[in-house]
């Protein structure tokens, strides 16, 4: 079957500290960790999907995003893998996860984002994703998108093989999944194993009520560096050993199989060899250092989107967080635009005038500096993003400015999730609906619109700097 692989389920923002101890605190016998460097990446599903991308797979994420930093950061970084976010809303703040370390181990981690946030409802581009799906992976952190009525209810009907990773305080995989894979401690809470049990028959009857129970057609209950057992149809569990010995970093390492299970499965593969690719694909990532070698590198250099506030409180992704979640709270419309805005005149106050007339709040998602200079060379811009956000935001019509750092707004976007993107008429292709944008397609994953309003003609940065060398060429030659 062809098609993107799909992964469904909880993202969360995860932070690596790493740092080094050389004392203990003086009011408290703890010690005192000295951060070098941190790196920020997708935790959860966005993991599993990072690594499914880095396969070289095309990869939808289905996810909630909150309105907020972390969601900001997350858009960000899931871009930066090459990731397709099918955003939906989430009220409340991104649950993240932040590991202090030194020397290779975790000395401490820190959890925040409150409870389970309210979710909205996935739109018809994310059903229609589902049914063409070669595979979905349902990457369950316990948190609210497995939940969801009308995302079970299509995940319940696809034609695609579906792998369901489950937590403990997690929904039930819904019924005719393909494969499901706790690992045991999942296993032992989820079926209230006996004390005294082995491990291998604690696997083994635990994965076989599973089976029973969500009607699936297989479970594997991982078992860290002795492998997986496979419980299914037959009335003996295959035991599935790991090929190598490995010791290290595990975090990741279940994500890790069951996106090598569900790749295997997309391309034909049994269960049962799905599982075994699987096994040595977990057992050769941690072996190798697990996620802090296994991120790709463009995740890892993957700018900051929060950028410090310069007009008051509507710059930045804060400001524009409040504005939209206002917006939404009273029904109204969300509209957003973007550019360069590298000289402010009349042409984009025209545009930015009609913009802000579509709805109730008009976001401006501005290039930084580092990303025009790489749009239209070394020489530009010509005004700092500073002080080009001062003025964006001084106008009337502009009620926030968010500065980003890639090329296009596609992680902006996938944050904001605008009702209305709008451009100037010089980007249109004459389409009323303007889904000749490129960012026609993203809107659609939520179910917003792209529309081009009237430009002023003869204004246009470009033409304007031109013609100011040009004056002052004249000069010089009098």
């Amino acid at each position: 079957m062809t098609g993107p692989v799909v992964v469904v389920g909880d993202t969360l923002l995860d932070r690596d500290v790493e740092g080094v101890v050389n004392r203990l605190c003086p009011d408290s016998p703890v010690p005192v960790l000295d951060e070098i460097a941190h790196v920020d990446r997708p935790g959860g599903a966005g993991l599993s999907a990072v690594f499914a991308a880095a396969q070289g797979a095309e990869v939808v994420l289905v996810t909630a995003l909150a309105d907020d930093a972390g969601g900001a950061r997350l858009s960000v970084l899931l871009a930066a893998a090459g990731v397709q976010v099918y955003p939906l809303r989430l009220n409340g703040a991104t649950p993240e996860k932040i590991r202090l370390r030194s020397g290779g181990r975790v000395l401490l981690r820190h959890d925040r984002g409150g409870g389970v946030g309210e979710l909205g409802e996935p739109g018809d581009a994310v059903l229609r994703v589902l049914d063409r799906a070669s595979v979905v992976l349902v990457s369950d952190y316990g948190r609210a998108v497995a939940r969801q009525p009308a995302l079970r209810a299509a995940l319940a009907s696809i034609r695609a093989p579906l792998v369901w990773d489950p937590h403990p305080r997690g929904p039930a995989a819904v019924p005719g999944a393909n494969l499901v894979t706790p690992n045991e401690a999942e296993v032992r809470e989820l079926t209230e194993a006996p004390v005294g049990a082995t491990r291998l028959a604690t696997a083994a009857e635990g994965a076989q009520r599973l089976r029973q129970r969500w009607r699936a057609g297989a479970v594997a209950v991982t078992l860290g560096a002795d492998g997986a057992l496979l419980s299914h149809a037959g009335s003996t569990p295959l035991m599935v050993p790991a090929p190598v010995a490995a010791e290290g970093d595990t975090c990741g390492a279940g994500d890790r199989f069951a996106v090598a299970a569900g790749l295997a499965l997309s391309r034909g593969a049994l269960v049962s060899e799905a599982v075994q690719e699987a096994v040595a694909d977990a057992s050769a990532y941690v072996a190798d250092g697990g996620v802090a070698t296994a991120l790709p590198a463009p995740v890892r250099r993957a700018p900051q989107a929060v950028h410090a506030a310069v007009a008051g409180d509507r710059v930045g992704v804060a400001a524009s967080a409040a504005v939209v979640a206002r917006v939404r709270a009273a029904g109204g419309t969300v509209v957003a635009t973007g550019g360069c805005f590298d000289l402010l005149h009349a042409g984009h106050v025209a545009t930015l005038q009609a913009a802000r007339q579509l709805g109730d709040c008009l976001i401006v998602c501005l290039n930084s500096d580092a990303s025009v200079a790489g749009l239209k060379g070394p020489d530009r811009p010509i005004m700092r993003q500073d002080d080009r956000s001062r003025l964006l935001a001084a106008l009337s019509c502009v009620d926030a400015v968010m500065i980003f750092d890639e090329p296009t707004p596609t992680a902006a976007l996938s944050w904001l999730r605008p009702d209305v993107w709008v451009k100037g008429g010089d980007y249109g292709t004459g389409g009323v609906d303007g889904d000749g944008l490129p960012e026609a397609e993203i809107l659609r994953r939520w179910g917003g619109h792209t529309v081009v309003v009237p430009y002023l003609d003869g204004r246009s940065t470009t033409e304007m700097i031109a013609a100011t060398a040009n004056r002052k060429v004249v000069e010089v030659r009098r």
